[in-house]
């Protein structure tokens, strides 16, 4: 293992060394760069004057605490860095060697993944301005194949989701942005960690049994490494044994990931149920999740459709604004809907379906005048263009939607069918993070949950807020009942 820097007079010979393709200065150090090389060979290729890594440390001066072995020896490298080398080739097959060596930022990064531990000391870098602070984190032995969770209606014959809208996690602690109240714990709002403790505390209030991440994890603006803000909602969800899916919003590919490659390191994480969806979908993120029935039965009780809303408009001159449902997702969602009904016939109480998105349908300004149910503080930033999803959600019997994208919006609204009948229920799950906007006008955080009760087959939501009093930290608010038998009602 080594470093070079750009200013580094060491050669490199890219046929036997592996770059991580992560700038240790995260871009600030211009016109300096820095990365982390790794030599690796596989065990076949090694020769008898080889020494295996076994382990890796960062710090000031060498971990020798007197216990190594014969065979063994720390040696030196730039910037902290300290490798434990052994001569016993045949440990190369053993959970001993290292297999992996990544690089995360921020003091706050966490690694989810299964056999990989992070370094508490960070590397040695000159900072310019604020620091990246970049961390090792390194595997042991082989990697690990991680089976999905299947989420399962419980014995009770409940289920609770919790959509988590709107993190707006960073690279670092990130920056608070109109938060109520400004300060935190007696000292200055640090956004990610608050963001993530709320989160946490619901988690701990409300136990869901599956997670909904609604789009815009990532602030694109304050998050030069995407992978160290997705590892850190990852790392808390693993922590609570919590499976989760996710789905992307227009933040969340302006830093250094697209889609493809954010939903690659999502799809395989522990508890990760996330999927890329077909390949001739337009969109990265388009799939459905089945929640089996209660005791072992696999028979499915409800299905949650995914879709990806996209970004910015792609004719800003004509459809002024956001992205929106193509053709192809429509196609998709509707022949996936209708091949599943017959399956779903199997279920033994009434099968419900349900849909989450990022940015809202254009149906969310309300063009029905039905009673709206909870805040509406600023403009549904709709796509501009009708692609006509909302009409194929009431077709395919899907009996609630629930977007995130505007941060003060946490209504639902009812959306009538031909036949002037309330025939979906249309709802916001409300700005979680402090790295986006939406404190303004004294607006609180806050988050949505839904829970299934199959015995009546009923949908309740409400609301849990971020900060106030005791009594409103524990207030589900603006409860209501959107489903009761299967169907859609209002006035409950």
């Amino acid at each position: 293992m080594g470093i070079l820097t750009s200013t580094s007079k060491c050669a490199i010979n890219e046929d036997n060394w592996h770059k991580i393709d992560k700038d240790l200065y995260l871009g600030r150090g211009f016109p300096s760069k820095a990365y982390v090389h790794v030599r690796r060979k596989r065990e076949e290729e090694l020769l008898s004057h080889d020494e295996l890594v076994i382990d890796v440390f960062v710090g000031p001066t060498s971990p020798d605490d007197g216990k190594l072995g014969k065979n063994e020896k720390w040696e030196s490298r730039s910037m902290g860095i300290w490798i434990k080398r052994s001569s016993k080739r045949h440990l190369s097959d053993s959970t001993k060697a290292v297999t992996g060596v990544d690089v995360l930022f921020g003091p706050d990064a966490a690694d989810p993944r299964s056999n990989w531990v992070m370094q508490r000391t960070t590397l040695k870098v000159d900072a310019h301005g604020e620091p990246p602070e970049p961390r090792l984190t390194v595997r042991n032995g082989p990697a690990l194949k991680v089976d999905p969770p299947v989420p399962r209606i419980r014995k009770d014959g409940k289920f609770k989701i919790l959509q988590a809208s709107d993190l707006h996690l960073a690279t670092g602690y990130g920056r608070c942005r109109d938060a109520v109240p400004d300060g935190y714990n007696g000292g200055p709002c640090l956004a990610d960690p608050r963001t993530l403790e709320f989160v946490e505390r619901i988690l701990l209030d409300e136990k869901p049994d599956l997670i909904i991440l609604s789009g815009d994890q990532v602030n694109g603006d304050t998050s030069p490494d995407a992978q160290s803000a997705i590892y850190k909602y990852s790392a808390l969800f693993t922590k609570h044994q919590i499976p989760y899916a996710g789905i992307f919003g227009n933040h969340d590919d302006e830093s250094n990931l697209n889609r493809a490659q954010s939903m690659a390191i999502m799809d395989g994480l522990p508890y990760s149920l996330s999927h890329a969806g077909p390949s001739d979908v337009e969109g990265v993120g388009n799939y459905y999740i089945e929640v089996l029935s209660r005791n072992g039965g696999s028979t499915s009780a409800l299905t949650i459709y995914m879709l990806d809303t996209h970004s910015y408009s792609p004719q800003e001159k004509k459809y002024h604004g956001y992205d929106w449902l193509k053709p192809s997702q429509i196609d998709w969602f509707k022949s996936t809907a209708q091949s599943l009904k017959h399956k779903h016939k199997a279920y033994s109480h009434i099968h419900m379906d349900l849909a989450f998105i990022h940015i809202p349908l254009p149906e969310y300004r309300n063009p029905d005048n039905n009673i709206v149910i909870g805040n509406w503080s600023e403009g549904v930033t709709a796509p501009s263009y009708n692609s006509h999803f909302t009409d194929a959600l009431v077709e395919e019997n899907i009996l609630m939607v629930s977007c995130g994208h505007d941060h003060v919006n946490d209504y639902c609204v009812p959306k009538n069918n031909k036949h002037g009948e309330a025939a979906l229920w249309m709802c916001y799950g409300g700005g979680a993070g402090f790295g986006g906007y939406g404190g303004y006008g004294g607006y609180i955080r806050r988050m949505r949950l839904f829970e299934f009760d199959m015995n009546e087959a009923r949908i309740r939501t409400w609301k849990r807020l971020e900060w106030g009093s005791q009594e409103d930290l524990e207030r589900r608010v603006d409860e209501q009942i959107i489903v009761d038998a299967g169907k859609v009602v209002t006035g409950m």
